[in-house]
């Protein structure tokens, strides 16, 4: 239907419209959520059995038979324990295959309370722990049907406000901001979904990794986007030097853009002169000034100003053009005619664009990295070192780095769009015309919208479509854009809900950007200081959030690390300390049984060929220096099959094995880590230790460390890797005690 076009009156092509995007809607998510559709089972002591899973389900008497997992009355299936129960007297974990159960797994919380076919029925150990236990696949999973009590306190908290979750590694922050966010749709979807929500993280590969998990709650409008992607029609990959990015992240840099601005407006200390032929106009210090001080006192962006500036001017020179042909005093017929004919002379045009020219933020950026004198002027208050360190030569002007785009993105503010109208008007079309073109398009829509709006008000659609979104529809002006589409494609969006990942790597002038896209400041902040890896990144949470919402941000803490073994966090936890000896490691659920290993550098290709043989994910983690050489004979050892991807890259996912830098690594989980000369990760950059802290938490089976370079006393400990070993036969890691991780009943 969608695809038909604009066919039809406009109130048949209205209500058509309007419902076939509300089924298809309704339709992707019942397609997105059919696998684990239905996951758990309360059993009440008063209340009956209710069934939970992703979405809500009646039957066609509107009789419940599944719960939403984020309604309010599913709240136990995560927060009741035996000594609160919360009225239940069992959950009950499913897991299922297709539309078949194959397994059930109870935790008892009043067993006192349990009849005697209840407790006939009793079955299964720990579903965290089974979770857990599951090898990766490449792509992150929900944990609707785990989620433990603390997790849960976060996911529900209040709409409003700043939220930053700070968690250790494996403490499920990642997972826990996504299932918010699907939460906070559910909650208040009528406000978000019209708005939209931004989940912004560190890289590509990271959203590639995570970018299943809201599909599969059934939420399919959402915008992931990395900080390399905020500026609309840019994808920049590349990333700077430490000392360079250090730089350019420094808040600093919107004093320096600023400045670069300004300096493309300066006026000349000398008169211009401009040859017509007939006569000879002179434009001095007095006039630009004037015509200077009119545009900044409009106090609009550099682009719109220029308006002002070249009005002002035309103006001036014109009655300047009158008196030396003679004609005196002329009316504002005569003035707008002769100003007219000015603007058309390629001399003046030419003097316009120099004192005043149009600019793009690209234009902008790099006229001032390859300038000396310009680089002089506006960043007259950084070192004379750390001007040199924004320099860059035409070889490799047009690569735009991750730093650059919140640059990209304060010049875009100051410099405003360009008017596109003007721009592909003819030299002969009045400025006139164009205002009056405009004016009458500008009365046609809001006709449009006006109409709009009383269809929708008249059908009862109101709350479900956009009366903008109706009237474009209407127009045939393109294609049906989701909420998330037209986020992307606009800089100057407000999204009711900003999720930032891995926030701790954000430098301050990123974050200018992030908060110039959500001025509610509704906001979840998720991240680790012990984790900060960026030498433009935060040091605390206060440093990041008093500048824009002092006082008016609030902390949760998750403690409990789920992911990396009791073994392996040891290890980790030693790296930790010499970071900060005050810093405390998240406490391990469970142990493996099996130590971390150290081994030579050379036997990396028949290590890996020997992890991806038993079985799961596996990754390298090196310096960014090696990652081409290991890259290439981690792919030498290992058979690819068809249609998997190369080891690098964010393709690296669907690859037997990953060959990954830290900054890459961040955020993701494998069953099997190799950690390729930990000194030099450490060595890289002024915070190499939180790196190399990030790396050794990566795995949630085995790890393991290759090195030629002598170890760090954190990791001088390790043993001798066994010939051979790649884990536990059947790679299920063993279990202390009963097999239940701390807590769990």
């Amino acid at each position: 239907m969608l695809a038909s076009g604009a066919v039809g009156t406009m109130q048949n092509r209205s209500e058509r419209d309007t419902f076939a995007d509300m089924y298809a809607s309704r339709l992707a998510r019942l397609w997105a959520v059919e696998r684990g559709l239905v996951f758990g089972r309360l059993d009440h002591v008063d209340e009956g059995r209710l069934y939970i899973g992703k979405l809500g389900l009646t039957d066609d008497e509107q009789e419940r038979l599944l719960i939403d997992w984020r309604a309010p009355v599913a709240q136990p299936f995560y927060r009741a324990t035996p000594a609160a129960p919360m009225g239940l007297t069992r959950r009950r974990h499913l897991q299922t295959r297709g539309r078949t159960v194959v397994a059930v797994d109870d935790d008892l919380l009043d067993l006192d309370a349990l009849t005697e076919d209840d407790r006939a029925t009793l079955n299964g150990e720990a579903a965290l722990l089974a979770a857990l236990d599951e090898r990766r696949t490449g792509r992150m999973r929900d944990i609707v049907a785990t989620i433990q009590a603390e997790q849960d306190k976060v996911i529900r908290s209040d709409l409003n406000g700043v939220l930053v979750v700070q968690g250790g590694p494996g403490t499920g922050k990642t997972v826990v901001a996504l299932h918010r966010a699907a939460y906070l749709l559910y909650t208040h979807r009528e406000r978000l979904e019209r708005r939209g929500v931004l989940i912004l993280g560190p890289n590509l590969t990271f959203l590639r990794y995570i970018e299943q998990v809201l599909p599969s709650l059934g939420e399919t409008d959402v915008l992931l986007s990395a900080v390399g992607e905020l500026y609309p029609g840019l994808t920049a990959t590349a990333r700077d030097k430490p000392e360079v990015a250090a730089v350019k992240g420094d808040l600093r840099m919107a004093e320096v853009i600023a400045r670069a601005v300004r300096d493309r407006q300066r006026v000349p200390r000398k008169p211009v002169e401009l040859r017509l032929g007939r006569y000879t106009l002179t434009m001095d210090r007095k006039m630009l000034e004037s015509a200077a001080n009119k545009a900044a006192r409009s106090r609009r962006p550099h682009n719109q100003a220029r308006a002002v500036f070249v009005r002002s001017l035309l103006n001036a020179l014109a009655r300047q053009a009158a008196r030396q042909i003679g004609k005196g005093l002329i009316d504002d017929d005569e003035l707008a005619d002769l100003r007219e004919e000015l603007r058309t002379e390629p001399v003046v045009r030419s003097a316009l664009n120099r004192l005043w020219p149009y600019l793009t933020p690209q234009r902008l950026l790099l006229g001032l990295y390859g300038s000396p004198d310009r680089l002089g002027y506006a960043a007259a208050g950084l070192t004379p070192e750390e001007r040199a360190l924004l320099r860059r030569d035409g070889a490799r002007g047009g690569e735009w780095t991750e730093s650059d785009v919140p640059l990209l993105d304060e010049a875009a503010e100051l410099l405003g769009e360009i008017d596109e109208q003007v721009l592909r008007a003819s030299a002969m079309a009045a400025e006139e015309e164009l205002a009056a073109a405009r004016q009458a398009e500008e009365h046609e829509r809001e006709a449009e919208l006006a109409y709009a709006r009383e269809v929708l008000e008249l059908t009862g659609l109101s709350d479900v479509m956009e009366a903008e979104r109706l009237a474009e529809r209407q127009r045939g002006e393109g294609p049906h854009l989701t909420t998330a589409e037209r986020a992307a494609a606009d800089r100057t969006w407000a999204y009711g809900h900003v999720i930032v990942d891995e926030a701790q790597e954000l430098s301050p002038m990123a974050w200018r950007a992030v908060m110039r896209r959500i001025p509610t400041r509704s906001m979840t902040i998720v991240g680790d200081i012990a984790q900060t890896g960026s030498a433009a990144g935060a040091r605390s949470w206060a440093e990041v959030l008093d500048p824009y919402v002092a006082g008016r941000w609030r902390q949760e803490r998750l403690t409990v690390n789920y992911r990396t073994p009791v073994e392996l966090m040891e290890v980790a936890a030693r790296v930790l300390a010499t970071i900060d000896p005050g810093l405390e490691a998240p406490r391990s659920v469970r142990e493996i049984g099996a130590s971390p290993w150290a081994a030579p550098l050379a036997e990396l290709p028949a290590i890996v060929a020997d992890e991806v043989a038993g079985g799961g994910k596996v990754a390298v983690v090196a310096p960014d220096e090696l990652l081409a050489s290991l890259g290439e004979s981690v792919e030498g050892a290992v058979v690819v099959t068809p249609g998997a991807g190369r080891s690098r890259g964010a393709e690296a996912l669907d690859a037997p094995v990953a060959v990954l830098g830290v900054a890459d690594a961040k955020g993701l989980e494998f069953d099997s880590v190799i950690v390729a000369e930990p000194d030099l990760i450490a060595a890289q950059s002024p915070r190499g230790t939180s790196d190399l802290y990030v790396a050794l938490t990566r795995a949630t089976q085995r790890l393991g460390v290759v090195h030629d370079r002598p170890l760090s006393d954190a990791l001088r400990g390790l043993a001798r890797r066994p010939d051979g070993d790649s884990g536990s036969a059947d790679g299920v890691p063993a279990v202390p005690g009963n097999g239940r991780p701390p807590g769990k009943t």
